[in-house]
């Protein structure tokens, strides 16, 4: 007999949606609804990303005072931006007036934010300073501008919409910081900045980068990226694979010398999805030279981002659920954030740092330092297009995941227990739990 839905469940979400959160199989992909239906992508912009911190930019983009970015996300648009003090402020991108959207482009630099519809006038902190022609009594203090919540870890930026988020996140940043400070994240400076739009649902986005399985398809990339990424030592490696398990363990067993010598924490710290902030942070070393993502390995900056010497220290690697993943190398950090615009259409953006005094043309080929992830992304891209064009066909059946997926299956696990702990909807079989 089939278990009956419990009243607890959001009354809003269909039966059948709830049954597809509440059956889903552990290790398989998820059933088609999850990636074409528009009930499921509301849900994931109800549910996951107006109730999840997620990544949306870094220090290095608001530098100075009056600097801001915009992020939207379905119906939703938030402002982040530095006040005249230098802090990290976050506001719902809605006038207090009669709701007119306020900042309309990407990113910018103002005084104030000033409504185009009625001239209402905001400082940088929110605080309503202008309202012509109002009734007696009225009162600015009343109407400054819905704050959202926002943090800033080691120069990367964070938001939660909802009123109470995830307090978890305090535990991410004792332990993501000490891996990421020494690389100064929050003094850099952006070399570039893409949007790239990818056909396809924003969790097939993420289920590619968890996994290295696909890796045969990105050369470029595999010139200095070890495509053991997934495998444990328990793992039974495919020969095709055991030349450069060799070169790895030598390249690692260097790496850690260097690391420890310095001081750099290197462990993998997985937790991806045990909390309700899953993340996963480690050093991992690099094929070649070993220094950045270039086709040959060396350094693309010849200023680098640390204060040390070293210039072979691999990569450090953090992803954070839901839509954020970085690496960082001696020379610069390219960090890479996932927006879903529809159920089948997602931004992703990338953004090289490099140290704040590099000079383009002197320090660094701007060409050099970002070509390598350039042609990766559009590859994954093109991948994650099949990927939906596939899932769309009536044929489509959800399919095993092999051990090096393991993080796709930690994703998803991460996505369904986040629906069915904020949705009210059981399992037949425990989930992983994840505490707030």
């Amino acid at each position: 007999m089939t278990p009956h839905l419990v009243s607890s469940a959001d009354s809003s979400v269909t039966p059948a949606t709830q049954r597809l959160i509440r059956d889903r199989v552990v290790g398989q992909s998820l059933p088609a609804p999850f990636y074409v239906d528009d009930e499921f992508f509301t849900l994931d912009l109800d549910e996951v990303f107006s109730k999840r911190w997620i990544f949306v930019a870094t220090e290095a983009e608001i530098r100075e005072p009056g600097d801001y970015v915009t992020i939207d996300f379905g119906t939703r648009s938030v402002i982040i931006a530095r006040d005249d003090d230098g802090r990290i402020k976050a506001h719902h991108n809605v006038c207090r007036h009669r709701g007119a959207r306020l900042l309309t482009e990407p990113s910018g630099s103002t005084g104030t934010i000033v409504c185009t519809y009625h001239s209402w006038t905001y400082g940088m902190d929110g605080r309503l300073m202008f309202a012509e022609a109002q009734a007696p009594g009225f009162q600015k203090s009343c109407y400054t501008l819905r704050s959202v919540h926002v943090r800033s870890i080691a120069g990367l930026i964070f938001i939660c919409l909802a009123a109470d988020p995830p307090t978890d996140i305090d535990d991410v940043a004792e332990i993501v910081e000490p891996y990421l400070a020494p690389h100064r994240l929050a003094e850099a400076k952006v070399a570039k900045q893409t949007d790239l739009v990818e056909d396809g649902n924003w969790k097939l986005t993420m289920e590619n980068n968890r996994e290295c399985y696909h890796c045969a398809g990105h050369p470029e990339l595999l010139n200095v990226f070890f495509p053991t990424w997934g495998y444990s030592t328990d793992d039974a490696i495919p020969a095709r694979l055991e030349p450069v398990f060799a070169r790895y363990r030598k390249a690692t067993a260097e790496a850690r010398e260097v690391w420890d010598s310095y001081g750099l924490p290197h462990p993998r710290i997985e937790q991806l999805d045990t909390r309700t902030t899953g993340f996963h942070i480690e050093r991992d070393a690099m094929d070649l030279a070993g220094e950045s993502f270039t086709l040959d390995g060396t350094a693309a900056c010849t200023r680098l981002l640390t204060d040390m010497d070293e210039k072979r220290l691999g990569r450090l690697s953090m992803h954070l659920q839901p839509n954020m993943w970085l690496h960082v190398t001696s020379d610069h950090a390219v960090l890479f954030s996932a927006i879903p615009l529809a159920a089948d259409k997602t931004v992703v953006r990338t953004t090289w740092l490099v140290h704040a005094d590099a000079v383009e043309g002197i320090d660094y080929d701007l060409d050099r330092l970002t070509s390598v992830w350039e042609i990766t992304n559009q590859q994954d891209a093109d991948l994650v297009a099949l990927a939906q064009q596939g899932i769309r066909s009536p044929a489509y059946e959800p399919g095993p995941y092999g051990p090096s997926e393991f993080q796709v299956e930690a994703f998803v696990n991460w996505y369904i227990t986040t629906l069915r702990t904020n949705l009210g909807i059981p399992s037949i079989a425990a989930p992983t739990g994840q505490t707030a």
